[in-house]
């Protein structure tokens, strides 16, 4: 009888043991901590083992004692960042301010680290990381506590919304500061260009006042615009609430 194969190992950093590293002065935090620097500065594509090991003083070699892939590293960067997010306790019955401070301290995290949003779905099984599992805990605690029949479902609604609005903003303010310029200043630059664009889209006007609004105070329109779109979910949201 041939014997059955063992299965191969779960691809994710949490699913292994972990072992004692050879060399203490190179710790696993130490590792992450440099990867989180270095995503910040240069992003996801600047980031490899060998240039990682070069910041740290040691060769990549050294540092596949504590991790593995390059995979698992992106999963501890991610956890990593995750304990910077706060989700607020309910206080009294009104739910919406509780999951309002927590999409704007997911977002305020996101665009502290802009390589965040894009790697999330991309970052094997990084939910099974201490800080987004307990981050997820508190959502759901929280869900919960306002009554929502499904609060996975409305955790998951919140979520996709928060994620994909920072992914874009993100991407938008890392263009800007390749540019070297300030952002109202690359805005204005821009204004040209979206005239002659809109010209003959009058249903493109709204589009090119916000634009032109954009260069007074470009922080402010933003988070305008973060704040409409948050309202309008939880709007739907509380229609789900059992009455």
């Amino acid at each position: 009888m041939t014997p059955k194969a063992k299965p191969s190992p779960v691809p994710s950093v949490w699913a292994r043991e972990r072992r004692e590293p050879d060399q203490p002065a190179l710790s696993r935090a130490a590792i992450v901590r440099e990867a989180v620097a270095m995503l910040d500065a240069e992003g996801v594509e600047a980031l490899s083992m060998r240039k990682l090991g070069a910041r740290l003083g040691a060769g990549a070699t050294s540092l596949y004692r504590h991790v593995a892939t390059k995979d698992e590293l992106m999963e501890l960067a991610v956890d990593e960042v995750a304990a910077e997010v706060r989700v607020p306790a309910i206080e009294g019955t009104d739910w919406r301010p509780a999951v309002e401070g927590a999409a704007a301290s997911f977002r305020a995290t996101a665009l502290r680290h802009p390589w965040l949003s894009s790697v999330l779905g991309q970052a094997g099984l990084a939910y099974l990381g201490p800080n987004l599992m307990a981050f997820s805990e508190r959502l759901a605690a929280l869900f919960t506590a306002a009554g929502f029949p499904e609060p996975g479902r409305a955790i998951d609604t919140v979520l996709s919304y928060v994620i994909g609005m920072s992914t874009t903003e993100a991407a938008w303010l890392t263009t800007v500061a390749r540019s070297g310029e300030s952002e109202a200043d690359f805005v204005a630059r821009l204004m040209p260009a979206a005239r002659r664009a809109a010209a003959g889209h009058e249903h493109l006007a709204d589009g090119y006042a916000q634009a032109a609004a954009a260069t007074a105070d470009p922080v402010a329109l933003r988070e305008e615009k973060f704040r409409y779109g948050l309202d309008v979910v939880l709007d739907g949201l509380a229609l789900r609430l059992p009455r």
